[in-house]
């Protein structure tokens, strides 16, 4: 899948460019949400398949287990990161059930509240250091965004005014054990590990993509003890057509921090000389950040021009 969406990216006058500023995109949510239901169904149907009794070999259970791995790691996540940015109740609430089917739920709460307040800071637990290895920040930022949406969402409930209803935290950790009780009635203890593993896949890629968009990259502290406001130079974009379709505009990352609620067509993309682009499509850069000594050497003269710290 890498390999074939970097050599579609290489197809030359297929992309029209930023779409007008202001323009309306009435088909957004809908695709979003198509996306979504279909996410809920297929998860537990390749969970069956690959640990019930479907009746496919064992390399075909290999096979669907790794592709289908592929496509909720780079498909499903980037709608649900749309959807839990939507103001919408029910598309934020289909966001937060295909991150919470994924295991993954409280990435809703620390994506929102602490990601886009401390990116490219020591703050913010899902932004990575330069020098820092993939397989050590998936570690300390899975349990840091944990953590730190758990406090945020307390610190929301303490100055809420209104009825406090169920804590986000109930519906994330409730879900996944409902998530891993439907494996196990799929395929008993199999259906339970292939649930598990599939959504550990995914969340590798979300965490993949989070390393890189963000790698090495540092807000400068002010005269006053503040950080700067996050600005274009503070993520990694790719400018490749067809992995940024594929990811719903994902690789426009600064945009994406800069107006959090812009529907994902109307992203745009910054010139070179405003944000670090990458030399690679953002599956690929992933792809190499899976062997750390490799990525940091590549990524190595790139990160100098925008280091700042």
């Amino acid at each position: 899948m890498t390999v074939l969406v970097a050599l579609l990216d290489q197809i030359k006058g297929l992309f029209m460019g930023d779409a007008p500023e202001g323009a309306e995109f009435p088909a957004a949510d809908g695709l979003l949400f198509g996306l979504a239901c279909g996410h809920l169904i297929a998860l537990p149907l390749v969970v069956w398949a690959v640990a019930g009794d479907s009746g496919l070999s064992g390399w075909s259970r290999a096979g669907l287990m790794l592709g289908a791995g592929l496509w909720f790691g780079q498909v499903s996540n980037p709608m649900a990161h749309e959807l839990i940015h939507r103001g919408n109740r029910v598309l934020y609430g289909l966001g937060v059930a295909v991150y919470t089917s994924l295991l993954f739920g409280h990435h809703a709460s620390a994506h929102r509240l602490v990601h886009h307040r401390h990116a490219a800071s020591a703050a913010d637990p899902n932004s990575a250091r330069a020098g820092e290895g993939f397989y050590r920040f998936f570690l300390r930022a899975w349990v840091g965004s944990f953590e730190r949406g758990w406090e945020a969402e307390n610190a929301l409930r303490a100055r809420s005014t209104s009825g406090r209803g169920l804590h986000p935290y109930a519906v994330y950790v409730g879900g996944a054990v409902l998530a891993l009780g439907f494996g196990f009635a799929m395929g008993g203890l199999w259906g339970v590990v292939v649930w598990a593993l599939l959504s550990l896949h995914a969340q590798m890629q979300l965490m993949l993509s989070d390393y890189v968009q963000h790698y090495g990259l540092s807000r400068a502290v002010q005269h006053d003890g503040r950080l700067e406001p996050v600005g274009p130079r503070h993520s990694w974009n790719a400018p490749q057509w067809f992995s940024s379709a594929m990811m719903l505009n994902a690789p426009r990352h600064s945009d994406h921090h800069a107006h959090p609620a812009r529907p994902y067509p109307a992203l745009r993309l910054p010139a070179a000389d405003e944000a670090p682009h990458l030399p690679w499509p953002l599956p690929a850069a992933c792809t190499l950040a899976l062997v750390p000594p490799l990525w940091k050497r590549m990524i190595r003269p790139h990160l100098a021009r925008w280091k700042t710290t």
